[in-house]
């Protein structure tokens, strides 16, 4: 097992686009919620594995998914948080780690998981994207994918899995199967009634459990969503 010698060895919840300022107490407050309700759906799970994702890129998931992974391990539980988007991976950016190893290099079995996982603290362990691969979602369909799953949970009490947005690509709905379900995370004035509705249909056809959904950047009362796409800029 790695152990990351950077500066962001030291964690603290942080808001998006705010690189080295701690978040909001409110912000702070809300992961915290975000948390418990999840603790509490989580409890009578045999495991406690989940997805992070969105309908469309842009709605900060990963930032989600990375505070999430912060405010369990603050509570002193085993956390794991793995980048399940082997498309265009950000997690390993956002933490400042390397990512020359990671989840694609263990399912295909160039590396194992000790010699991928980075540590970042006693509690908080992360396992990059690794390298780009063709084929993503065989991968994280796969009895490789299932495997793994199974002996991590036998060591973390959380794992959390930042995948990539349901109305893009398959890859969340192909990995829901193997979890106990997944967050969808909206962005205010940016995700569309209709873009979430696609999403859960989509999760809906597939039997996945939606767990909740995060309300992200949430704005004053009366104000609109944005009818507004982006593109999401997949190799």
């Amino acid at each position: 097992m790695k152990r990351n010698n950077s500066d962001s060895k030291k964690y603290c919840i942080k808001s998006a686009g705010q690189s080295g300022r701690t978040a909001p107490f409110a912000v702070v407050e809300a992961y915290k919620s975000v948390r418990t309700n999840l603790m509490f759906l989580l409890s009578q799970s045999r495991s406690r594995a989940f997805e992070v994702s969105s309908s469309h890129p842009g709605e900060g998931k990963t930032t989600c998914a990375i505070n999430l992974a912060i405010a369990f391990s603050q509570l002193g539980s085993k956390v794991l948080l793995i980048d399940g988007d082997l498309r265009r991976p950000t997690v390993y950016r956002k933490l400042r780690l390397e990512n020359s190893k990671g989840l694609s290099s263990v399912l295909v079995g160039f590396a194992s998981f000790a010699e991928s996982v980075i540590s970042v603290n006693d509690n908080f362990d992360v396992l990059t994207s690794g390298p780009i691969t063709p084929n993503p979602s065989e991968l994280l369909g796969s009895d490789n994918m299932s495997l793994l799953l199974k002996e991590l949970k036998l060591t973390y009490d959380y794992i959390i899995i930042d995948t990539p947005p349901v109305n893009v690509v398959s890859d969340a709905v192909v990995l829901a199967a193997k979890t106990e379900g997944i967050v969808m995370v909206v962005q205010d004035r940016q995700t569309t009634h209709d873009d979430f509705g696609k999403a859960v249909d989509a999760l809906k056809f597939a039997d996945a459990n939606l767990l909740g959904v995060i309300l992200n950047g949430s704005a004053e009362a009366g104000e609109k969503y944005s009818s507004k796409s982006k593109k999401y800029g997949y190799y």
